[in-house]
């Protein structure tokens, strides 16, 4: 696997940060082990004898952490786990479907929405937010709530928060089991990443320099990779105010590989090739991404492989999250964009309030 380099060397801690996105980033093994502590308040769960299905509703920052709960909880679960982002319920909804949704301002309106319209169905609901309108609605329909701390700077920073009450609530419900031993190791890989962070050591840094002014096209395997890469784009989207875009391995093999018929393709268009590994792929996968390396590769393209660190499926998505969110921040320094501000998406959401 060839990597990239390149001449970046920003000071992130000297760049433009009004919101404080770099402190709440390196914030996170602290912010998932107070929201499992945290989240053992979680009161009001419906038994699983009452449940046939579980649907988590959330959009963006918060809606990422349905796409967590799916990842890690679904294998262990013997009930279906949909994530729905949009203003629609899915039609089977009803009196025996466990409904979490997502929302850290309690103001999603397609949430709030599809949450409605989940609880006019009979549906048993669960809400996990600052509070807003959602807080109100869950209190009426005498749902149950968790709290999430309204400090945090900004939807995207409330990752471990927004989802390890989800993952706990499964846990105390009944519907998987080994949460808390999941939490410790994130936790534990974390730390590990934010101390290489702050030495400026980090792997990031040097995605971000392989990066430099391109734009990533970020593959992941299975479904712990896709909703890294999913995440990892994101990240660069909001942070570095920066085009991205992500896929999954097995699926891109089948259809988007066509696209990189050679490596002029990646270089005329400014694409650089980024894959994160874990080691709960399927093993077949490997051979995939070998072949998509020796595609696109050539003399001036390089694809960025990075490795998860940890022992569990929990912590290696999570070390995948913070690695690219530190890296979203890199990118950030470098074209010289304040993170934490979105103007584009507060512009949206004015118009669509008038």
């Amino acid at each position: 696997m060839k990597r990239v380099t390149g001449v970046l060397r920003v000071d992130v801690s000297a760049a433009p940060d009004s919101l404080g996105m770099q402190e709440a980033t390196l914030d996170l093994p602290d912010q998932i082990e107070r929201s499992a502590v945290e989240a053992q308040k979680f009161t009001g769960l419906p038994s699983a004898s009452k449940i046939d299905h579980v649907v988590v509703l959330g959009m963006g920052g918060s809606g990422i952490a349905g796409d967590i709960v799916q990842a890690v909880a679904g294998p262990q679960m013997t009930l279906p786990v949909v994530v729905s982002k949009g203003y629609e319920c899915p039609n089977f909804v009803g009196p025996r479907t466990l409904v979490l949704a997502a929302s850290f301002s309690g103001e999603t309106e397609e949430t709030l929405e599809a949450a409605s319209t989940a609880y006019e169905r009979g549906a048993q609901i669960c809400a996990v937010s600052c509070g807003g309108t959602l807080a109100r609605l869950v209190g009426e329909w005498n749902g149950a709530f968790h709290q999430v701390d309204s400090a945090i700077p900004m939807p995207r920073c409330a990752v471990g928060a927004m989802s390890i009450p989800l993952l706990i609530a499964f846990d105390r419900i009944g519907l998987i089991r080994g949460v808390h031993e999941q939490i410790g190791d994130a936790v534990t890989a974390l730390r590990l990443r934010c101390a290489s962070i702050r030495e400026g050591i980090d792997v990031s840094k040097q995605v971000a320099e392989a990066i430099g002014s391109g734009v990533p096209l970020i593959y992941g395997g299975g479904k712990i990779g896709e909703v890294a890469a999913a995440r990892f784009k994101n990240q660069i989207n909001e942070n570095s105010k920066s085009p991205a875009f992500f896929n999954s391995v097995p699926e891109m093999c089948h259809n988007e590989m066509a696209g990189w018929g050679s490596a002029d393709s990646l270089r005329d268009l400014h694409l650089v090739p980024v894959h994160l590994r874990h080691s709960y792929e399927h093993l077949r996968l490997a051979k995939r991404f070998e072949f998509n390396e020796t595609l696109v590769a050539s003399d001036e393209i390089g694809v960025i492989g990075v490795r998860a660190q940890g022992k569990t499926p929990l912590a290696q998505l999570f070390d995948l999250i913070l690695l690219g969110d530190q890296t979203s921040l890199e990118l950030a320094a470098l074209h010289g964009q304040d993170p934490g501000p979105i103007d584009v998406l507060t512009e949206l959401k004015q118009q669509l309030g008038q």
